[in-house]
């Protein structure tokens, strides 16, 4: 419960100081030469007992006072099974269960404290010790000075350069003193190494040694990646029914075929620079495109749909024991109340009557409120908007240089994410900007406002080339001699083209680099480049832990988890939530990639938590706050997003309506024919015809063929669309309905069959509730009486 804090400016720092030491705390400095650097001075804070029981009681800080009578639920049957996954006890429960309730500095008795010195662990010591850092002024008594205050001004103005709680020991090996508990030890021996990778998460021992916030970070990831497990077995099974029905493929057999892809002559597929082209050019991505363009892609859409039901639902139900085993039902009124941002106070000067404290509190006028909001959604849709349209932009200046087939490979959807990458840089600060802008009451308000305005910026960034693709791509392309032009003919920008084969493969391969290449950076951000820093350190032999002998100056040369770490953490894992439910479709195996990024991200995210990062202040939260709503229209948006891409994306509908309605007998024989319309290629404008032409191609046919459902020419309708495109049309629209309201239903019906919050946690909650109100009764008749008969002795005195 020590903070280090280096020092800068006298005059702030002494007044600063000096107030500290009103409020109780105590303060050691440790002069710069007995530092490593001989440059830097350090100042040791103690909070002693009175100064903790003060805040406890302000902060309603709920403590134990009756150890838990009521059993945990047993384990399931073939207990034994888990035994290689699970952890030692003392790791997993690192202390009993209480019962507890809010701290009363006037009732001490009542509360179950056998050692003040320990009764608050270090995650509430230091907790409460940056409530009074963050709020102390570091103006003279008697001025008011609004903006001189809380040691985060301090630091940003140079007064100090670093403040942060200690940590307890040293990583690699346990304290020298027997009584320290050592849990940072434990936690890199049981958690951080990557060789527990099939362990449990010690939740309980990251929640005591680093608060509830980030416990309740690393219990939604470790839950997010168990059910990825489910989900990654059945993409794995659909991948292999497609590889399985490799040899059944008829459309691609007929595209590779010499004497029927080979013999048909395709329309250019943009002006000028793309040239006529045989149909079995493209053998090999029909080929792959059955992969994940089969039956069973349909069979794992719904399921998807299904299990992100299931994983919200449960994750509700252990976010609920989790709420009741950490005591945080209670918290999210507390914090509303109670922990308003220092830069609110200081920039809000106008004061009004809070009606259920009764006390005078600082506020935004609802004008300034209403201007700033106004600035803050014109800023977002600018952004937006203008992502968009440089997109277009790009699209014209590359079009004019590139054909289709180099802008639907590898290399584009390289480009592409290499350009999401640096857009991401700008957003991430416009959306910090904006929030700060607005300034928000409370830390939940500020996190919250942030976390929509990023996950908006980085939705549009991280999806949007795939929605194109998925969407808009080859879908309003007219037809040769009446092609559509994206900003009318004069632009002369085509519309893009899909394969014969169809758009999938293409949203295939922009998923699997975008997402891809998204975790792999990520990974070495937050893995290869701390060890590089660190090789690099000890290289110069200084800014290592292990050259230090005090324990602050050990955590003075670690990195400092900002408060917005855990923030960026969410929106990781969000993102590729996005990544594997909306687009599932298209690639099966993209939970199955996830799965295998997790497994490193937990134990990445745990390494850095216990050897690269400073002790972070600990902070409460009673669920994962604003994400839960984000994923929630996720879910919703990617059942429709799947329907949508198996039903347009996919060619699953028109083989069915040609299998099922037009050659019942023949099975897929013929599909490919029935699937291009002819055209002649006399009727072709000039400006759409190819600059050059292959040395096949002379006097080899008089048509081309297109993808579309099109009478030929001569017909006394032609060019306009057959019965047959109606028919799939309509099959496509019906397939849409009727897959999203299956799923709906079963959505539906399984969130009602899952209670929200399990029986047993009821239960528990139900005793403690009825405990308190007994112990609290029986607690003021006992002193009642005690009162009673003090008086009643006196009395007799006289």
């Amino acid at each position: 419960h020590a903070c280090g804090v280096c020092v800068c400016p006298q005059d702030r720092r002494r007044e600063f100081e000096a107030n500290l030491e009103k409020e109780g705390l105590e303060l050691e400095t440790e002069d710069k030469s007995d530092s490593k650097d001989q440059k830097t001075y350090f100042l040791k804070i103690h909070a002693p007992w009175n100064v903790l029981a003060t805040y406890a009681d302000v902060l309603k800080i709920k403590v134990p006072f009756k150890t838990s009578d009521v059993p945990h639920s047993q384990d399931v049957p073939l207990e034994w099974l888990s035994h290689p996954f699970r952890l030692p006890e003392h790791i997993m429960r690192p202390q009993p269960d209480y019962f507890t309730y809010p701290f009363e500095k006037s009732k001490t008795d009542f509360f179950l404290i056998t050692d003040k010195d320990t009764f608050f662990p270090p995650s509430t010591r230091n907790r409460i010790v940056f409530y009074i850092l963050a709020r102390c002024p570091y103006y003279k008594e008697g001025q008011k000075e609004r903006d001189k205050t809380g040691i985060k001004r301090l630091l940003s103005n140079g007064t100090y350069t670093a403040a942060f709680p200690l940590h307890d020991c040293r990583y690699w090996k346990r304290a020298r003193n027997a009584e320290c508990e050592s849990e940072r030890y434990n936690l890199y021996k049981h958690w951080a190494r990557f060789l527990c990778f099939y362990k449990e998460q010690p939740l309980n021992l990251i929640r005591k040694y680093y608060g509830e916030k980030i416990g309740i970070y690393f219990a939604w990831l470790g839950f997010y990646t168990e059910m990825l497990f489910f989900a990654a077995v059945m993409g794995l099974i659909c991948f292999i029914y497609g590889l399985l029905s490799y040899e059944d493929n008829m459309s691609s057999k007929e595209i590779c075929d010499a004497d029927i892809g080979g013999s048909i002559v395709m329309c250019p597929l943009c002006d000028k620079k793309c040239p006529f082209w045989k149909l079995n050019s493209t053998c090999l991505s029909s080929w792959q495109s059955h992969l994940f363009d089969n039956e069973g892609t349909v069979f794992f859409a719904i399921f998807m749909g299904i299990w992100v039901t299931l994983f919200l639902e449960i994750w509700k139900r252990r976010q609920a024991r989790l709420e009741y085993e950490w005591d945080l039902v209670d918290f999210e009124e507390e914090q509303q109340q109670l922990q308003i941002r220092p830069e609110f106070e200081i920039r809000c000067t106008n004061k009004r009557l809070n009606k259920i404290t009764q006390e005078m509190e600082p506020y935004l006028p609802v004008t300034s409120k209403c201007a700033r909001f106004c600035l803050s959604a014109a800023t977002v849709i600018f952004w937006v908007t203008e992502y968009v349209s440089h997109s277009c932009v790009f699209i014209q200046v590359v079009g004019r240089f590139i054909t289709p087939q180099l802008a639907t490979s590898v290399t584009a959807s390289c480009i592409n994410f290499v350009i999401i990458m640096i857009l991401n840089f700008f957003y991430e600060r416009v959306a910090v900007w904006i929030t700060d802008m607005e300034i928000p009451k409370t830390h939940l308000e500020y996190e919250n406002r942030l976390t929509m305005k990023m996950f908006l910026f980085q939705f549009v960034n991280y999806y949007s080339s795939c929605f194109y693709v998925a969407f808009f791509k080859g879908k309003f392309v007219g037809f040769p001699g009446d092609y559509t032009y994206m900003f009318g003919k004069r632009s002369k920008l085509r519309n893009e083209e899909c394969d014969p084969g169809g758009c999938l493969i293409e949203l295939t391969t922009q998923l699997v680099i975008v997402m891809s290449g998204k975790q792999l950076w990520g990974n070495i951000q937050e893995a290869l480049l701390p060890l590089m820093r660190n090789w690099w350190s000890s290289r110069k032999g200084r800014h290592h832990p292990e050259n230090h002998n005090s324990r602050w100056e050990q955590d003075h040369v670690l990195q400092n988890f900002s408060q917005l770490g855990l923030f960026y953490e969410y929106l990781e894992m969000v993102v590729q939530f996005g990544f594997i439910t909306l687009f599932v479709a298209s690639f099966p195996l993209a939970p199955l990639l996830a799965l295998f990024n997790n497994i490193l991200e937990i134990r990445v995210d745990a390494w850095k938590f216990t050897t690269q990062f400073r002790r972070p202040v600990a902070s409460k939260a009673r669920n994962i706050g604003a994400w839960q709503e984000i994923l929630n229209a996720v879910a919703i948006l990617s059942v429709v997003t799947n329907a949508f891409i198996i039903a347009f994306t996919s060619d699953m509908i028109p083989r069915m309506v040609f299998l099922y309605a037009y050659n019942e007998n023949a099975g897929m024989r013929g599909y490919v024919n029935n699937s291009l319309s002819i055209y002649n290629i006399s009727q072709i404008p000039v400006y759409n015809m190819p600059e050059e032409r292959d040395d096949w191609f002379e006097n080899s046919t008089a048509t081309c063929r297109y993808r579309d459902y099109r009478y030929p020419p001569g017909h006394r309708k032609e060019y306009t669309h057959t019965m047959q495109f109606w028919h799939i049309l309509a099959a496509k629209m019906a397939f849409i309905i009727i897959m999203e309201h299956v799923v709906f239903v079963v959505k539906f019906f399984v969130a009602w069959m899952i209670p929200d919050i399990p029986s047993d946690v009821k239960a528990r909650f139900k005793r403690e509730r009825y405990l308190i109100q007994e112990y609290l009764h029986n607690y003021e008749v006992e002193r009642l009486k005690l009162q009673l008969s003090k008086k009643n002795s006196r009395l007799g005195d006289m």
